[in-house]
Formats: C-alpha cells, sequence, structure tokens
C-alpha cells in the first residue's frame, strides 16, 4: 500500500459519520484523489494534531495518504492545514466564485490524472480571492472576474480545450477581424460564419480572451467585458461536460456574450 505526500487543496468533501469524512483533494502531483479520513473531526488533541480539527472545503495543506488497490478511496492519515482561506467566508460572490471553480476542476479532471497546472491555477485563484496574491498588487487581475478568467483560461488549456481565437475554426484561415464572432463549441474556436445566433461574441470580448491567452493586462478591459469572457468560456466548459453544474448559475447570469 504506497504511501505518500503531497500538498492538495480539498474541492469536495462529504461527512462519512460523526468523526469521519470522505473528502475529494486536488493534489499537485497526483492530480484528483479521493480519501476516506477517519477520525478527522474528533476533537480530541491526538485527532486535532493529525488533522488540523478536519478536512473543511476550499482549504489547503499537505496531505498524508495511503492508496490501496482493493479501494477507491485512498486512507488519509494526516492534514497539516495551511491555508484556510478565510476570508471567502466574507466575500459571498468570491466564496461563490471559489465553489464554481472547484466544481469545474471536479467535473474536468479524472481521477488520478496528474494536473499540476490545473493545482497551480485553483491554488492562485483562491489566494487572488482572497486578496493576497501577487498578481492583484501588480494589477495585473482586475479583482474577481480577473482572477476567474485566468483561471478558467488556463483549466480549459490545460485539459486540452484552449480555443481558438485567430484561425477561423470553420474556413481554415487567418480569422478576418468583425465586430461580432460566432463561437462554434465542436470546433472549439471563433469563425466569422453567423449561422449559429445562440454563441455571438462581441469584439472587446475576445480582445479580453486574446489577452488572457498572451497572460496581458486585464485592467484595460471593462469589468462588463470581462463578465461576457466569463460566461462564454463557463458555456463552453458546460457544452465539453454535457451538463451544467450547479455552481454554474454564478457566472451566467444571463447576460449576452
Amino acid at each position: 500500500m504506497p504511501r505518500f505526500k503531497d500538498q492538495a487543496i480539498c474541492i469536495r468533501d462529504l461527512d462519512w459519520s460523526e468523526s469521519s469524512q470522505v473528502v475529494v483533494l486536488l493534489t499537485e502531483t497526483r492530480g484528483k484523489v479521493r480519501g476516506l479520513a477517519k477520525g478527522s473531526k474528533r476533537q480530541s488533541p491526538s485527532s486535532i494534531q493529525r488533522f488540523s480539527g478536519g478536512i473543511e472545503l476550499l482549504t489547503a495543506g499537505q496531505v498524508i495518504a495511503t492508496s490501496r488497490p482493493s479501494s477507491e478511496l485512498a486512507s488519509i492519515t494526516e492534514w497539516d492545514l495551511q491555508q484556510d482561506h478565510f476570508a471567502l467566508r466574507r466575500d459571498l460572490r468570491a466564496q461563490r466564485v471559489a465553489m464554481y471553480a472547484a466544481d469545474l476542476c471536479h467535473a474536468m479532471l479524472a481521477d488520478l490524472d496528474p494536473h499540476p497546472e490545473s493545482f497551480r491555477l485553483l491554488r492562485d485563484l483562491l489566494v487572488a480571492l482572497c486578496g493576497g496574491d501577487s498578481m492583484r498588487a501588480e494589477a495585473r487581475t482586475p479583482g474577481v472576474e480577473g482572477a476567474l478568467l485566468r483561471f478558467q483560461w488556463g483549466l480549459l488549456a490545460d485539459c486540452g480545450y484552449k480555443p481558438e481565437l485567430t484561425r477561423d475554426v470553420r474556413r481554415d484561415e487567418e480569422l478576418a477581424t468583425v465586430k461580432t464572432y460566432t463561437f462554434d463549441p465542436v470546433a472549439g474556436g471563433l469563425t466569422s460564419d453567423k449561422g449559429i445566433a445562440d454563441w455571438r461574441v462581441r469584439s472587446e470580448t475576445v480582445e479580453a480572451l486574446r489577452a488572457v491567452a498572451e497572460e496581458g493586462e486585464l485592467s484595460g478591459f471593462e469589468p462588463a467585458t470581462l463578465e461576457r469572457a466569463n460566461r462564454l468560456l463557463c458555456v463552453y466548459a458546460r457544452t465539453i461536460l454535457d451538463k451544467e453544474l450547479p455552481t454554474m448559475g454564478v457566472v451566467l447570469g444571463g447576460a449576452a456574450k
């Protein structure tokens, strides 16, 4: 039974009993890990020392666990809490965005499929939402919408679904400059074809996406533009997954792209 230690973020938690939990952790080197933490909620000194008082959703820490070939659940023996991200509890919008991000990671990533870049993206998003990261200090990510846009773009790219923004995905030629584009979710990119009315995208939304793709500044874009870009990527993810996640409502809202 291999024993491992890794950095992790809790993206799902469920009470197994009065004293134990089943959790899903996004780890840095092993990918998404499902585990059973027996006794993690006990308030005895030994349990608090081993589990920091329990494994809570959206917290980050170091996990020590043992994988078991006969079970889908790893046996979690220790959890050293390192980031509680408590600031999320004081900002409802930030908390809901963080819940969506965890939900999207859970849906997009397969179990035990290492995605260190996705781990980094979620870690950086949570820190940014709490208001303490260097990106915000450098004004690279203006607020919640900018942080979410960088996360969604990066996760889609890391999973192999990076949208094509420079070539027409239907005509296989350089994309013409127009005021309004069409996004083809099946082909995974933009086209100047106007045949899909539900996926019309404004040129300023495309420019925001291109800025994210090039790791450029977002401070020059209006908040409404970043919101539209986030909605587009969210709907794209919904199409990829062929289902709407319960938390997608925080992004979709209902306004036009």
